[in-house]
């Protein structure tokens, strides 16, 4: 069995081009503070408050580069915790999606969808996608190995040939398997 990676998807924070400007500034170029495993993704240094019907969310951390759309991905606790809906998707689906306030230092934004809760998934390239047997958007079963050993299913792979091998769970999903460092899953045929 191939062992894969898993990592804990935080909530966080993807911004346009135009609505960084808006929270951050006129012409503000978003700072790395480290790379992550996917090629070209980083976490910048800055961070921005989520207000929801509820509740305020602060240091939430925004991710770059900037997107062609803003997608804010948060955990179903976060979701009872501000207030607000957002339906389990893939990143990128935010049509019809939650509703959501982002404060910034120099500005905020009222979106009327972009929240999501990041459906759990699986990326990969062509060439690990043969290995492991999968194909682009199959749903598939992992167990995730460690005390609290859990098998999660409808994980959706992904494929593309910038995708470094990893499941990304969120923090509720994370929590609930006793993810903690490296920790790994294999795929349940």
């Amino acid at each position: 069995m191939i062992k894969i990676p898993v990592e804990v998807s935080a909530r966080h924070v993807h911004l346009t081009q135009h609505d960084l400007e808006v929270l951050f500034g006129e012409d503000f170029v978003l700072p790395k503070a480290k790379e992550l495993s996917q090629t070209g993704e980083f976490a910048s240094t800055e961070v921005v408050a989520l207000v929801g019907a509820k509740n305020k969310i602060e240091n939430v951390r925004v991710l770059g580069p900037c997107r062609t759309f803003t997608q804010i991905e948060v955990s179903r606790t976060d979701c009872f915790f501000l207030g607000n809906q957002a339906p389990l998707r893939l990143s990128g689906k935010v049509i019809r999606s939650g509703a959501i306030k982002i404060i910034g230092p120099k500005g905020e934004l009222d979106l009327t969808e972009g929240l999501i809760v990041a459906k759990r998934h699986l990326h990969v390239n062509p060439d690990e996608a043969r290995d492991l047997g999968v194909l682009n958007n199959q749903n598939i079963k992992i167990l995730v190995d460690g005390p609290r050993q859990t098998i999660f299913g409808e994980v959706e792979v992904r494929v593309n040939e910038n995708f470094n091998m990893n499941v990304h769970l969120d923090t509720d999903e994370a929590n609930a398997a006793g993810v903690v460092g490296d920790t790994y899953c294999e795929i349940i045929k």
